[in-house]
C-alpha cells in the first residue's frame, strides 16, 4: 500500500478537480450566471489558491507533506458538496475561494511528497506521478458527462464523491511514512520566487492559464458554441486529460532521451495548433480532437516544472506554484471577462497565443532540466 499511496493522492486530486470542471455548465445553469459572473466565481477559486500557498508552505514546515496532505484533503472533500449548496453568486465565490486553498494545499503537500521521493529514487518520476492525476481527471470528466446525462444533481454527485473518496484518503496517510521535520527557530517556509527560479515560474504561470482555461471553458464552448448537449460538453475535457494522461506515462522517457526544456518548448508549441483545430472547425468531433491535441501539447508543464523547482526545496516549490496558481487565478476569469467582451470564439483565441508565449519561456528557463 505504501508504494501506491503517493499514486492515489494524485489520482483523487484529479478525480475531484474533475468533478468539479465537469459541472460548471449545470452549476452556472442552476444560479443563472452570465459569464461575467461565472468569471467572479472563477475568480474566487483562484483567490484561494494563491492566498493560500503560505499557509501550504507553513504546514509542510511544521508538519511534513504527509500529515499536511491528510488536513487539507479533508477540507477539500468537506468543501464538494458545499458548491451545490451555494444558493446565490456571493456564496458561491465564498464556497470557491474555500475549494481553492484547500486543493492548493493539497496540491503542494503531495508535489513536495513526490520531489521527495523523486530525489530518493534519483530518476524522473515525477511525469509518471501526474500521470495519474491525469487518471483522475480523465475519470471524473467521463463520470460528471455520465452523470450529468442521467440527470443527477450536482449536489448528490459531489456528496457521493466526498464519502467515497475520504476511504482512500485515509488509507493513503496511514500508509506514508512519518515525515514531520525537526523545528528549526526563525526557518522561513516561504518565498517569491527569485533568481532562475522566476524563468520556472513564468511557464507555470503560463501553463495554468492554458490548462485552467480548457478545463473551465471547454465545456461551456461546446455547449454554447457548437450546440453539444449535456451530456457530450464534457467530453472536451475528457479528451484533454486523457491525452495529458497518456503523454505524461511517456513523459519521463522524453525528458531523458530530449530534455525538459525542449519536450515542454515543442508541447507549448503542439498546444497552441491544438487549440487554432479547436477554433476554427464547426464540428464537434473535431473541435474535441484540437482540446485533445492541446491536452498532448500541456502535458508536460506541471511535472518538469514542479520537479525542478522540487530539486531545490519544499521553500522553492511553493514559490514556484504560486506563480502557476496566480495563472489559474488570473487565467479563468480573464476568458470570461474577454468572452463577455468580445465572445467566447475570441476569447479562447488568447489561449492559442499564450500557447507559443510559454513555448518561447521554457526554451529560455535554464534550470528545466
Amino acid at each position: 500500500m505504501q508504494r501506491a499511496a503517493l499514486p492515489v493522492l494524485f489520482l483523487l486530486l484529479g478525480v475531484m478537480y474533475a468533478s468539479w470542471a465537469s459541472r460548471i455548465p449545470a452549476i452556472r445553469d442552476l444560479l443563472q450566471l452570465e459569464p461575467a459572473s461565472l468569471s467572479l466565481v472563477l475568480l474566487g477559486g483562484g483567490i484561494g489558491a494563491v492566498g493560500s500557498f503560505p499557509i501550504a508552505a507553513w504546514l509542510i514546515g511544521h508538519y511534513g507533506a504527509r500529515r499536511s496532505s491528510w488536513y487539507a484533503g479533508v477540507a477539500l472533500l468537506l468543501t464538494m458538496p458545499c458548491l451545490a449548496l451555494a444558493p446565490n453568486l456571493p456564496v458561491l465565490m465564498l464556497v470557491m475561494v474555500s475549494l481553492g486553498a484547500c486543493s492548493s494545499c493539497f496540491n503542494v503537500a503531495i508535489n513536495a511528497l513526490g520531489a521527495a521521493v523523486e530525489k530518493a529514487a534519483g530518476r524522473s518520476i515525477m511525469s509518471l506521478l501526474h500521470s495519474w492525476f491525469c487518471v483522475g481527471t480523465l475519470s471524473g470528466a467521463l463520470l460528471g458527462s455520465a452523470v450529468a446525462g442521467l440527470g443527477i444533481g450536482p449536489l448528490l454527485h459531489f456528496s457521493v464523491a466526498a464519502i467515497v473518496f475520504a476511504i482512500p484518503l485515509r488509507l493513503c496517510y496511514r500508509a506514508l511514512p512519518n515525515d514531520r521535520p525537526q523545528y528549526i527557530a526563525g526557518q522561513k517556509h516561504f518565498a517569491l520566487p527569485h533568481g532562475p527560479l522566476i524563468a520556472l515560474g513564468v511557464v507555470a504561470f503560463g501553463g495554468a492559464i492554458v490548462e485552467g482555461s480548457v478545463a473551465d471553458w471547454s465545456g461551456v464552448y461546446m455547449k454554447d458554441l457548437l450546440f453539444a448537449s449535456d451530456g457530450v460538453a464534457p467530453l472536451a475535457f475528457a479528451f484533454f486529460a486523457g491525452m495529458m494522461l497518456l503523454t505524461r506515462i511517456v513523459g519521463d522517457r522524453l525528458k531523458e532521451s530530449f530534455g525538459a526544456r525542449r519536450v515542454v518548448a515543442g508541447g507549448a508549441i503542439l498546444a497552441g495548433v491544438g487549440m487554432a483545430l479547436a477554433l476554427v472547425v464547426n464540428d464537434i468531433p473535431l473541435a474535441i480532437a484540437g482540446f485533445a491535441l492541446t491536452g498532448v501539447g500541456v502535458a508536460t508543464v506541471f511535472p518538469f516544472i514542479f520537479s525542478a523547482a522540487g530539486r531545490h526545496g519544499p521553500t522553492a516549490l511553493a514559490g514556484v506554484t504560486t506563480m502557476g496558481y496566480t495563472g489559474g487565478l488570473v487565467g479563468p476569469p480573464m476568458i470570461g471577462f474577454l468572452a463577455h467582451g468580445f465572445g467566447l470564439h475570441a476569447a479562447l483565441s488568447v489561449v492559442g497565443v499564450l500557447c507559443i508565449a510559454v513555448a518561447i519561456a521554457a526554451a529560455r528557463a535554464k534550470w528545466l532540466e
